[in-house]
């Protein structure tokens, strides 16, 4: 039987980032400040496929969809991050600790399958050109798009579920900025074995799966690119695909080095590096690397500035 949750305080404790005394100033601005421009960036990018009609295409479907995920996915985190900084108040209850971290591991999932979905998008793109919108249909990018919110979603409520009906018996002090699953359970005074292989098990289905899946993209694009005769064509195109799949390894990387790996490896302070890398710096650079170095998006920004600023004029 798992046993339930006896824990009597009906809140938990997190830890700052640092407790450096210069960088209780300078961490919180830097904290929104990169809060700030991922909101701004991922917004403008979902509001201008909206209002522009040459974004209606399955790529900038899925680049939208990253973007919601990428502005609730730090939104989440920073916030509560920066509100433990400015007002020194640490805790949070059960609700608001298993609300945290079923979105953060539900948007974390899914951003890992939409990488993964927006690389074969691309791999269709380049290596099949002439089936690419019979192949890339509409109804078949709501299906992928639904099917990567679904498993997610699904993954993030058992593993969020079973972690909370463990009893917090050892401390109530989370040894992480935010309620994620490996401090939490290592705050239980049971044998967790079992839930850390379900984890493990569903990492490596999820972020492994689609980490090959978007090495044997990435593989097929380059692959076609090495026979393009134009040498300009080549280094535009690999310039692309250099800087996705940098973000990918990272991504990837990150969120490997972080799951895969036993429970009791857990280290505080070099983990908080890792995750800021995944959940605050990512979805920041996330618009500009995928988005804002397209022509087709700087067109429909120059149009949207130029209809902003006859409607000012007027």
């Amino acid at each position: 039987m798992v046993p339930t949750n006896e824990t009597a305080e009906s809140y938990l404790l997190l830890m700052v980032f640092s407790d450096f005394p210069w960088m209780k100033i300078a961490l919180p601005v830097i904290f929104l400040t990169m809060y700030l421009v991922t909101i701004v960036g991922n917004l403008l990018l979902i509001l201008l496929r909206r209002i522009d009609p040459r974004l209606h295409t399955p790529m900038y479907f899925f680049l939208s969809h990253l973007s919601f995920i990428d502005i609730c996915f730090t939104t989440t985190i920073v916030p509560k991050m920066v509100s433990n900084y400015l007002t020194g108040d640490k805790s949070i209850s059960f609700l608001a600790c298993a609300a945290q971290m079923f979105f953060s591991l539900a948007l974390g999932a899914s951003e890992c399958i939409l990488l993964a979905i927006m690389a074969f998008d691309r791999y269709v793109a380049i290596c099949q050109p002439l089936r690419y919108y019979v192949i890339m249909s509409t109804t078949t990018c709501f299906l992928l798009a639904a099917s990567c919110w679904t498993c997610s979603i699904v993954n993030s409520l058992f593993h969020t579920v079973f972690t909370f009906l463990w009893s917090f018996c050892k401390s109530k002090e989370i040894k992480h900025f935010f309620c994620e699953i490996q401090p939490l359970l290592r705050l239980s005074c049971a044998d967790t074995t079992i839930h850390e292989m379900w984890v493990f098990a569903t990492v490596v289905i999820n972020v492994l799966c689609s980490f090959l899946l978007t090495l044997f993209s990435y593989a097929h694009i380059i692959s076609t690119i090495l026979k393009i005769n134009s040498s300009e064509g080549k280094s535009k195109v690999f310039s692309t695909c250099s800087s996705h799949l940098l973000v990918v390894i990272i991504f990837y990387g990150t969120i490997v080095s972080t799951y895969l790996r036993p429970i009791s490896s857990y280290n505080p302070e070099r983990d908080r590096v890792i995750t800021v890398l995944y959940t605050v710096a990512i979805p920041m650079c996330n618009p500009m690397i995928y988005s804002m170095r397209n022509k087709e998006v700087k067109g429909a920004m120059k149009k949207a500035m130029e209809k902003t600023w006859h409607i000012l004029t007027i």
